[in-house]
């Protein structure tokens, strides 16, 4: 996937099922809430946290420097996230307690909760099936999920519709 992150947002989420706790760390494009990378693991660790980076960084192209928002957790400041934000010539920015930007990413996991989490039953799913169902989400949420913000396109759509190759 190439894009044209100006802005990247990115915060941790929790969700808890009979099986134990699932974390999703994903990375939202700004631009028009597109998650460009996400990791879900069963902890809130900087593996998760360095992967999504480095997978996000991977779909960047070589003149593409954007600004990394993110909110004040442990994992954002470890000297490996450092390093490879720095490695990749990223500029980091770590949010007051309350920022607008906030609100892209509380969309999408607001969605995610309502639409896929809240009123199903996952007492009977895995912790692998329970992540191959986020996966399956953010991947449909990029593709085919239209937002009125965006015209009622997807974002997949709607970076198409605005001449960013894909």
């Amino acid at each position: 996937l190439q894009n044209q992150i100006k802005n990247g947002l990115l915060i941790s989420q929790s969700f808890l099922s009979k099986q134990g706790k699932i974390y999703l760390s994903p990375i939202i494009d700004c631009l028009d809430g597109m998650p460009v990378s996400w990791t879900i693991g069963t902890s809130p660790n900087a593996e998760l946290a360095n992967t999504m980076l480095r997978n996000a960084i991977a779909t960047l192209k070589p003149n593409e420097k954007p600004i990394v928002h993110s909110d004040r957790g442990c994992h954002y400041r470890w000297p490996e996230w450092i390093q490879i934000m720095e490695e990749a010539n990223l500029t980091r920015s770590m949010s007051k307690k309350v920022v607008l930007l906030i609100t892209l990413h509380v969309r999408l996991l607001g969605h995610l909760k309502t639409e896929m989490f809240y009123g199903h039953d996952w007492d009977e799913y895995s912790i692998e099936e329970f992540i191959q169902e986020i996966n399956s989400y953010m991947g449909w949420y990029c593709k085919d999920r239209i937002k009125s913000t965006l015209g009622g396109l997807s974002p997949l759509d709607y970076r198409r519709s605005i001449g960013i190759a894909v």
